[in-house]
């Protein structure tokens, strides 16, 4: 029974060739098919373990079902294969899990009779993806934590960098660098402090929701099926549920949810700076690597990888999370027929796709390459015309009740220029238009400066930071808490850290 392949490593593995934002042997060891397989059995060792300790299964029976939960001793891809005999992957992993039980019991104590006791596949394939969401979340909120902290540095290192604001394309206003990281920083905390602050919790329904058979297992105890529940639900480390969810989705949807916003946020970022990267625009660029932004055809090129493969990732999130959705929209009946099983490669792929954005977006963040100098070429090629809103607001009363409307004739007659000539033009046009006894000429440069109309810009930063001000710190490392201490790849080696 034994499978003869790690992770990925079988001839017709999984290793992810076509999927390169999650080709990680992180993500492989956190979400992969073995990590799946881990998750079940060790659903399966905690509840004989919660049966054990309320006397309801006999004495000695958890550490030989905890024994035979070791992942090595299982054949994954024959599991996955007989699995379509029943339509899910418990029922051949219990047959293979009693016969594994039986064989350690050589004391004959009757220790298989504690394995799935009164549960359902649908509880522990249930409580396993709880489980396995809670290991990804964990290592994706490490990586976030690692990316907002990046963006608040850059904010504050930033406060004095100004750059050009865009909407629809175009040159819109006079803004400041700091202000466009803490707004990347805002998106990305929002949506890590949503998925962190979720609850993951525990299945136990029975048959069909009722609890009937661990009714008629819990008789003469002093403990009721729920009380079991909950133990089960503290030796995982997970949330205790009211009542069974079998047909109530909203753990998994919002699980769903708080991940696709999460790549959501990250994709945003990297389309700024896809286009912030671009040669003609050059206002940032990508941390350097060996062998990383290469092209097989064009020698000179340095693609932006990291950005690439973030937002390939934010591209697909929002499908997946509206397949839980529409899975959750159809469990019919007290058991679903197709919707559950619908459920399962979509959950997944949302953990892989974050997990693997996470990782590359916090590389990219913290060595993201910022350069003032072309920020400030690239404000200036609008040049004071960027600042009509502010010549408007200042000098419209000084010229009466028509103010507004001769200003804006300055605007349309300047843009009817070559793009180049337009600054000086502007300013000509607008020195005729306005007299000198009204409006200085020291006044006029002032209202000109593009420092000078950044309005509320340094506060909202602020604001922003002070708001999540645990994402905005570096975090203390930490050792890594594994899905298990056992049967794990080790960490991916030599990650470039900018």
């Amino acid at each position: 029974m034994r499978s003869p392949h790690t992770e990925g490593s079988g001839p017709d593995g999984d290793y992810g060739l076509l999927s390169p934002v999650s080709a990680s042997p992180r993500v492989a060891a956190l979400t992969g098919d073995r990590a799946v397989l881990d998750a079940l059995l060790r659903v399966e060792a905690g509840w004989a373990a919660v049966l054990e300790e309320a006397s309801l299964a006999p004495a000695g029976s958890a550490a030989l079902v905890a024994a035979a939960a070791d992942v090595a001793r299982y054949d994954i891809a024959g599991i996955a294969v007989r699995a379509q005999g029943g339509g899910n992957p418990v029922i051949p992993l219990l047959a293979d899990l009693r016969d594994q039980v039986t064989a350690l019991d050589t004391d004959g104590i009757g220790a298989a009779k504690a394995v799935h006791t009164s549960l359902t596949s649908q509880d522990v394939l249930d409580t396993a993806l709880m489980l396995l969401a809670a290991g990804a979340v964990r290592e994706l909120l490490t990586e976030t934590r690692r990316t907002t902290a990046a963006l608040a540095d850059l904010a504050q290192r930033h406060q004095q960098t100004l750059c050009v604001g865009r909407s629809l394309t175009q040159h819109s206003l006079p803004f400041s660098f700091s202000l466009k990281a803490a707004q990347w920083f805002h998106g990305l905390a929002a949506a890590a402090q949503r998925l962190e602050a979720l609850e993951l919790p525990v299945q136990t329904g029975g048959a069909a929701g009722t609890l009937a058979a661990g009714t008629v297992l819990a008789e003469g105890s002093a403990l009721a099926p729920l009380d079991l529940a909950d133990r089960l639900a503290a030796r995982l480390g997970l949330a205790a549920a009211p009542a069974p969810w079998h047909t109530n989705r909203l753990a998994v949807t919002a699980l769903g949810d708080a991940l696709a916003a999460v790549t959501d946020a990250a994709g945003k970022i990297a389309a700024d700076v896809l286009f912030l990267s671009r040669p003609e625009v050059a206002e940032l660029a990508e941390p350097r690597a060996a062998g990383r932004g290469g092209s097989s055809a064009m020698p000179q090129k340095q693609n932006p990888v990291l950005s690439v493969l973030v937002r390939s990732a934010a591209l697909q999130t929002p499908a997946l999370a509206a397949q839980l959705h529409l899975a959750a929209a159809n469990f019919n009946d007290e058991r679903p027929d197709g919707a559950w099983h619908s459920e399962w490669t979509a959950l997944r792929s949302l953990l892989r796709l974050a997990l693997g954005a996470a990782g590359q977006l916090r590389e990219l963040t913290e060595g993201l390459q910022v350069f003032p100098s072309a920020m400030r070429r690239n404000l200036d090629l609008s040049g004071p015309l960027l600042l009509s809103e502010a010549v408007g607001a200042a000098v419209g009363p000084l010229l009466g009740t028509d103010g507004r409307r001769r200003l804006q004739a300055v605007v349309d007659q300047t843009l009817q220029v070559h793009a180049a000539e337009q600054s000086s033009s502007y300013r000509k046009l607008l020195r005729a238009a306005v007299p000198a006894e009204l409006l200085s000429d020291e006044r006029l440069e002032d209202l000109l400066d593009p420092a000078n109309y950044l309005g509320q810009s340094a506060e909202i930063s602020r604001r922003i930071l002070a708001a999540w001000p645990a994402y905005a710190q570096p975090e203390v490392a930490q050792p890594r808490r594994e899905p298990t201490e056992r049967n794990n790849p080790p960490e991916e080696k030599g990650a470039h850290r900018g």
